[in-house]
């Protein structure tokens, strides 16, 4: 669902540059769309010790808006416009990119919950913690494979920030500096 929002504010603020015929402006939104990606890999640092202070829930929330305002900037820049490979290919990673982070949401959000739900039923049904934890051994080794999915989300990123620094570096090479 947050995906197609996602296309479709893109898809009415590119609609409302072009009715107004301020189309110029998306060619400068990549910017502050680009800055706001790198704002927040914060949540990143935090989880690799590199930031001690803030609250975690709080960075990846403010990692998850950060990402997806920035996303939403990036692709109005893109456009419908297929004038550059590289930068293409830069969308296509971070495209990849926002699949794997709300595809990895949503599994790490329904393992937690089926294990809550899980223990809740077991002790109702009168087992101990000890009986609880040897009955859902084999599903919390399960629930934290699924929480590993970052091992698979931080190449995907790596390669859109490799690509998306390429497409910087090349725009400034070919820029018409006069």
């Amino acid at each position: 669902m947050r995906l197609f929002v996602l296309a479709a504010v893109t898809l009415l603020i590119d609609l409302v540059l072009h009715l107004t015929d301020m189309v110029w402006i998306g060619r400068y939104l990549g910017i502050p769309g680009g800055l706001l990606i790198l704002l927040s890999f914060g949540h990143s640092l935090r989880k690799r010790g590199y930031v001690k202070s803030s609250n975690p829930v709080r960075l990846l929330r403010l990692h998850e808006w950060l990402a997806w305002i920035g996303s939403t900037l990036v692709l109005v820049h893109a456009g419908i416009h297929f004038n550059a490979v590289l930068a293409w290919l830069a969308v296509i990673a971070m495209g990849i990119n926002i699949i794997s982070g709300l595809t990895g949401k949503y599994l790490v959000q329904r393992a937690q919950r089926w294990m809550k739900q899980a223990k809740t039923d077991l002790r109702e049904q009168g087992l101990d913690e000890a009986a609880i934890e040897q009955k859902l051994f084999w599903d919390s080794l399960a629930a934290g494979w699924v929480k590993k999915w970052r091992t698979i989300h931080l190449p995907i990123a790596m390669s859109f920030a490799v690509l998306a620094t390429a497409h910087i570096l090349s725009t400034f090479l070919f820029w018409g500096w006069k």
